[in-house]
């Protein structure tokens, strides 16, 4: 028994070290190139996956952990960005763009599934896969770009935020809905997600600062510990409570401030790389490639057209708060990306009557937003108009300043 134990622990310590390898020769490159390596991670999970042409075994549960954790991670990393003031004036200022994102997105998503012919509870849930960007992919993007400082970050935060805290209740709606409950027994897993939210909130806002006070004494390795068992900790009975996890991880990292904030982020940045790689992977790494086929038409169009709705939405929420033209393509074509989310909605209609359509379309079409915003924010500012130069003699041009919308961009 122990040698059988022996032999597949040292295949899966193979096959871990062969994936690691793999993705730093793909990191490497991506480097080179100068672009995010999230369009890599996809293609080599679809490599290493079930009907991939090098499929994983002993090591596939290991890597959905470490992906689990990944994500986390990536949502810590945005918090620690982010100040509790920032969230208050977001969700104040907020509501308007997240109202529209929702409209924009989720209806082409709905329609189309009703034009397949799909069952309306399923045509529901293929609208929230189109509706929520995917906060994973673009905290990424955003740390890989050097663009977490930019003036539009806010905003795009801002929408994130209102759609993970929409999730608290469209979640349980739909999955009530897929499983035939009453009206009564989903009414009450919605007031509980709500109310987990809420509590959450509170004490990230109001407390807070005792909790960073708490921590601040530490040495690093004690703080590092403490943040990262802090966000498992959270994020485990936010999914408890039936709120995302990632939820319970960005506002522990909101909840941080002072010299505790600013002595984490240099410490969790290798973990975060770490377990965000093995996130990407492990994500196309559940898709069999010849699922794909079969939906990528549909998909291609679905993509196509709530590409140019999430792009809308970004430029809305980008321009409310000033931000010029170059800034509001940025923001939207970062939150073109649909990730970890769209595929646990999508797993919600997995039993229903087109549930096998249902998880190929979505496979499909979160790989091609994914791929899609991760190359398009790279070049966001390509298309842009070019601005007109001040003329010589001005004042701008005398002074050597910028436009006040150059200063928001």
């Amino acid at each position: 028994m122990f040698a059988a134990a022996g032999g597949d622990t040292a295949l899966a310590f193979i096959e871990l070290g062969a994936v690691a390898i793999g993705l730093a020769i793909l990191a490497r490159l991506s480097g080179r190139w100068g672009i995010t390596a999230i369009p890599f991670y996809l293609l080599a999970g679809l490599a290493v996956g079930e009907g991939g042409f090098a499929p994983l075994d002993i090591s596939a549960d290991f890597i959905g952990q470490a992906a689990n954790i990944g994500v986390l991670l990536l949502l810590l990393t945005l918090g620690l960005e982010y100040s509790p003031d920032e969230l208050r004036q977001g969700l104040r200022t907020g509501v308007v763009p997240g109202v529209v994102d929702a409209a924009a997105n989720f209806t082409p998503g709905f329609v189309a599934a009703l034009l397949l012919g799909w069952e309306v509870p399923t045509a529901l849930v293929l609208g929230g896969v189109c509706w929520v960007s995917s906060s994973g992919v673009i905290a990424k993007v955003l740390s890989d770009l050097d663009r977490l400082g930019n003036r539009e970050t806010p905003a795009i935060l801002n929408l994130l935020v209102i759609e993970d805290l929409a999730m608290a209740a469209y979640l349980p709606v739909v999955a009530a809905l897929l499983a035939g409950t009453g009206a009564a027994d989903a009414a009450v897993t919605v007031a509980i997600s709500l109310a987990a939210v809420t509590v959450i909130l509170v004490v990230a806002l109001r407390w807070g600062h005792s909790l960073s006070g708490f921590l601040a004494p530490g040495s690093n390795e004690a703080l590092l510990l403490a943040v990262f068992g802090l966000t498992l900790l959270v994020g485990g009975l936010a999914e408890q409570l039936q709120v995302s996890s990632a939820i319970g991880a960005f506002l522990v990292g909101l909840a941080l401030s002072g010299t505790v904030q600013e002595r984490v982020g240099p410490l969790i940045e290798p973990l975060r790389d770490l377990f965000a790689a093995t996130f990407f992977l492990f994500f196309s790494f559940q898709i069999r490639p010849d699922s794909l086929v079969d939906v990528i038409v549909p998909a291609v169009l679905l993509a196509t057209v709530t590409g140019g709705t999430k792009l809308a939405t970004g430029w809305l929420a980008a321009g409310r708060v000033g931000i010029a033209i170059p800034g509001r393509l940025r923001a939207g074509t970062v939150l073109i990306a649909r990730g970890e989310f769209s595929i646990v909605i999508a797993s919600l209609g997995a039993a229903a009557a087109d549930g096998e359509e249902l998880r190929a379309l979505a496979a499909a079409y979160v790989l091609l937003t994914a791929t899609a915003a991760t190359v398009l924010t790279k070049h966001a500012e390509r298309l842009a108009p070019a601005r007109k130069q001040p003329r010589a003699g001005s004042p701008v041009a005398d002074a050597g300043g910028s436009s006040p919308q150059t200063l928001q961009e």
